[in-house]
């Protein structure tokens, strides 16, 4: 599920009550779903950069490292599709997220079930939780654009090749 916060900073935003309903609901959900990760040890973070748009359809690609407490590293490519009723186009570049714990940083790759609800315009943040199984990813960054709606589908993360 992901959990999608958008906070618009110095401009003026209309924002239905149905669509504040709609993201506490959403978090709820996350928060009942998410199950914790019983035998991992290992703490990780990321940082990424992630782009797209959306009419009906939403699509966002990025890219990141992740880096691991017991020394584990790597690059990843960042996808995330979906649908709903949306539109809009965004830029996070200054983004950062936190995985639950796990035993090996092959566990993070894959693909996370999500749920969003966003709204923003300009200069704006936003904060997400995505899972998949045990493994639970909550990201934050801040970034640009204009966008509104309510969408489902996958966050994937893939481990990109070395550099030669």
């Amino acid at each position: 599920m992901v959990l999608a916060l958008t906070r618009n900073r110095g401009r003026t935003m209309l924002v239905t009550g149905w669509l504040r309903a709609l993201t506490i609901v959403a978090a709820v959900a996350v928060l009942g779903l998410a199950a914790p990760a019983w035998g991992g040890s290992t703490r990780c973070t990321m940082r990424y950069s992630l782009s797209g748009w959306s009419v009906v359809y939403s699509t966002a690609s990025g890219s990141g490292t992740i880096t691991c407490d017991n020394g584990q590293s790597a690059r990843v490519s960042l996808r995330a599709k979906g649908g709903g009723l949306t539109a809009g186009k965004s830029k996070i570049s200054n983004g950062r997220g936190t995985f639950s714990d796990v035993a090996d940083i092959g566990e993070l790759f894959g693909s996370y079930a999500s749920a969003q609800a966003h709204a923003g315009m300009g200069e704006s943040s936003s904060a997400q939780v995505v899972t998949k199984g045990t493994v639970s990813l909550a990201f934050a960054g801040t970034g640009s654009g204009i966008d509104l709606g309510v969408t489902f589908g996958n966050f994937i993360i893939t481990q990109r090749a070395a550099k030669k």
